[in-house]
């Protein structure tokens, strides 16, 4: 039976990721849809504003007053009239969307699509993790596997929830595009036959550590997806200042750099506030199972060193000033250390919390 539970798991994630990967798409879809929405809209005021100066050019008449002082910009140089132009082009469309997200406006079929289907991902992974703990008779992640699997299911699940809160669907295609890597390299390397579960980890408090844990995780996992964009867009808005091509007209209709990391250090806040519960629950646990608090063991140390980063993200983005591209390198390099404490600290290195199960 525990074996039949466990195939029937497996089952149901291969189910989920195949799921996951048509919303993937459509999400994917959604930001075609965005940034053929933007090309058009700059496409009808750029071109239409250069084709009546040129024709004015050509005919030798007097151009009208309002396309002479777009082309001066406002008696600046001529280049200064186009980036004028995009710049106010830019700002009406952030400005539509950002009345959108405040007010609930109008959502592309491809991205309600997207996230009913989501939730049936969802739904389907939910249902594979309550087999793998049935089937081993506790909780689900006692190996990395089992880990891999919980904690792809949360990072789903806050992005799911924090959308009732934030509209933050714009962010479908980086989420479901990660946690599809993160299950796929755990099919591929990570998963091991039910075990039972290892005398030190017989411990409510493992429980209470492992949740708070992956709910940071998830919660950082969303921070990381905010802060790359934020930087894309800082980059974008670089390039409409200065009249350069833009590569990824979909930003156009995200929000603003500012409000992007507004929101990633909103949500980075919570993912901070789980990890500090990690750390005090995983030293009780510690205390438990091996009759000390702090042991500078491999991964106590790098649950550690990601508290510092994001302790320091906080610290220094609110007292010392540091906003923009800064603030969001510095959430990724946290994130980026997450992931280092996850795939290489706990198969590589070796000591009291080696649980991989590999």
């Amino acid at each position: 039976m525990t074996d039949l539970l466990a195939q029937l798991s497996t089952v149901f994630i291969y189910a989920a990721m195949g799921v996951y990967v048509l919303a993937f798409i459509a999400f994917a879809l959604d930001l075609a849809r965005r940034g053929a929405r933007a090309t058009a809209e700059e496409a009808a005021v750029v071109p239409s504003a250069v084709a009546r100066r040129t024709d004015a050019h050509s005919a030798g008449g007097e151009k009208p007053a309002v396309l002479t002082s777009e082309a001066s910009g406002g008696g600046g140089s001529p280049g200064n009239g186009a980036t004028t132009t995009l710049t106010r082009l830019s700002s009406r469309i952030s400005s539509r969307v950002e009345d959108e997200v405040t007010n609930g406006g109008p959502v592309s079929f491809s991205m309600r699509a997207a996230f009913v289907i989501t939730i049936v991902g969802f739904t389907f992974h939910l249902v594979a993790t309550v087999l793998r703990g049935i089937a081993a008779d506790r909780v689900p992640w006692a190996n990395m596997w089992e880990f891999s699997m919980t904690g792809t299911l949360v990072i789903i699940g806050v992005f799911l929830l924090v959308n009732l809160k934030l509209d933050l669907k714009y962010l479908g295609t980086f989420v479901l595009g990660l946690v599809l890597i993160l299950l796929g390299i755990a099919l591929v390397r990570y998963y091991v036959p039910v075990v039972p579960l290892q005398p030190a980890l017989q411990s409510y408090w493992l429980v209470l550590h492992i949740i708070v844990a992956v709910l940071g995780t998830a919660f950082f996992a969303l921070g990381f997806a905010l802060s790359g964009l934020q930087l894309l867009q800082a980059r974008r808005e670089r390039q409409v200042l200065e009249s350069v091509p833009q590569q990824f007209k979909f930003l156009a209709t995200l929000p603003t750099a500012k409000t992007l990391e507004n929101l990633a250090y909103r949500v980075n806040i919570f993912g901070f506030i789980a990890w500090t519960f990690t750390l005090i629950a995983g030293a009780v646990w510690a205390e438990k199972a091996w009759g000390r608090y702090w042991g500078w063991d491999t991964k106590e140390v790098w649950t550690f060193i990601i508290w510092v980063i994001y302790a320091g993200y906080i610290h220094a983005r609110a007292t010392r000033g540091w906003r923009g591209s800064r603030s969001a390198w510095l959430a990724i390099i946290g994130f980026a250390a997450v992931m280092f404490n996850f795939g290489i600290v706990n198969v590589f290195f070796h000591g009291l919390h080696a649980y991989s199960g590999l």
